[in-house]
């Protein structure tokens, strides 16, 4: 263990880290939670292929994924920008750190700590990066997806089926996004370790609170099981 480290940033650090895989658990692996706006959305992907299955001219949806592909193309353009002012800072830590030793919200810790902080930084947006060219890999694949996908089968159950497999795809793809724009909500957390490990803690837990009440208790999330619970009804 470094000794610069104390046992309240590891703690810290721990926290940060069992947080977020939780969150990730919770809203996006094996334990998602049902009424979470990213699993109605996923109800909805499924409702979108169907209806895509039905239509000859597809020119409506590839506009909207690429939508989608800009957007992702967007924030891994602006995550390598912020990767090489991280660097930067990283290279002339010396200086950076002597310009900044003397702000008391910054409490001490020394330079070798400053620079731990500033690496935790560079790792979150390095994920984050390659979430969101992942993502855009996977945009494309859902492209040709789209592009090969045949009218809608006269068989209900094998028209069931291409939707429920084209929606996977495409919802892999935006879980990849999903994940790489988290990483900013949780880089935004890490900033509170440049003040104390407290306040890292407290970040940390705040940032998740407000993600988990933007997907179970927003007036967005409540839209959404609304307008899913309807389709629903329609399709029976």
């Amino acid at each position: 263990m470094p000794s610069e480290f104390s046992t309240l940033d590891l703690v810290a650090v721990a926290v940060f880290f069992a947080v977020w895989i939780a969150y990730q658990m919770l809203f996006d692996g094996q334990l998602r939670q049902p009424h979470a706006l990213n699993a109605q959305m996923t109800s909805l992907r499924r409702a979108w292929m169907r209806q895509l299955l039905r239509r000859e001219n597809r020119i409506v949806d590839l506009t909207l994924v690429g939508h989608t592909i800009h957007s992702a193309a967007f924030f891994a353009s602006t995550t390598m920008l912020v990767l090489a002012g991280l660097i930067g800072v990283l290279g002339s830590a010396d200086r950076v750190y002597a310009a900044i030793a003397n702000i008391s919200v910054l409490l001490g810790g020394g330079q070798r700590l400053f620079e731990w902080k500033l690496i935790l930084l560079i790792g979150i947006f390095i994920y984050a990066f390659f979430k969101f060219t992942w993502a855009l890999r996977q945009f494309n694949y859902f492209c040709a997806v789209i592009g090969s996908a045949p009218e809608a089968p006269t068989d209900p159950s094998e028209a069931e089926s291409y939707a429920v497999r084209m929606a996977e795809v495409l919802t892999h793809a935006v879980g990849e996004l999903n994940s790489g724009v988290r990483a900013y909500y949780f880089a935004f957390a890490a900033f509170g370790w440049f003040i104390h490990p407290l306040a890292f803690i407290g970040a940390t837990l705040l940032m998740v609170l407000v993600l988990a009440r933007r997907q179970l208790t927003s007036p967005t999330a409540h839209a959404l099981r609304e307008h899913v619970a309807a389709l629903e009804r329609t399709l029976r």
